[in-house]
């Protein structure tokens, strides 16, 4: 796949690719809240269209930020997982967060608050680092085996 970057500066590439309002969320959705099929997506508070949800897993198994691959269990079952280069996007989620807990939430109140906030505010990296670990530990778990990631 040959994506399209509208010059050769490194932010502005990668927002060529991570700028769309989904893919973040994706992401996010993933590291942060276990989905890994097609209908927890569509399940989301966040109501993802099933067409745009199609492509927008498509772009990012293209980038190779996801793979897609069959559940250990069931044959059937398509499962998308964060690769390495996913997973390195948990630093960027987590500013992300932090700006809008500290910038947004005198006019979004409803800004999710709570221990995980308080975690995020006192230790960015620990938290990021907790994030990942667990999301090793699940990836582990699905597929049986830590090699390839």
């Amino acid at each position: 796949m040959k994506h399209k970057f509208r010059c050769d500066c490194p932010f502005t590439s990668a927002l060529d690719v991570l700028g769309d309002k989904w893919m973040l969320v994706i992401v996010k959705q993933m590291l942060i809240e276990d989905k890994e099929a097609f209908k927890d997506f569509t399940e989301s508070e966040e109501a993802i269209a099933t067409n745009i949800l199609s492509a927008k897993l498509k772009l990012l198994e293209e980038l190779g930020i996801i793979i897609k691959t069959k559940r250990p269990n069931n044959k059937k079952a398509n499962l998308y997982l964060l690769t390495d280069k996913g997973l390195a996007l948990t630093p960027i989620l987590v500013e992300l967060a932090t700006w809008s807990d500290r910038y947004l939430r005198d006019i979004h109140p409803a800004i999710v608050n709570g221990e995980a906030m308080e975690l995020l505010r006192n230790d960015k990296a620990a938290f990021a680092s907790a994030l990942e670990k667990k999301y090793r530990e699940k990836l582990a778990a699905t597929l049986h085996t830590r090699q390839g990631f």
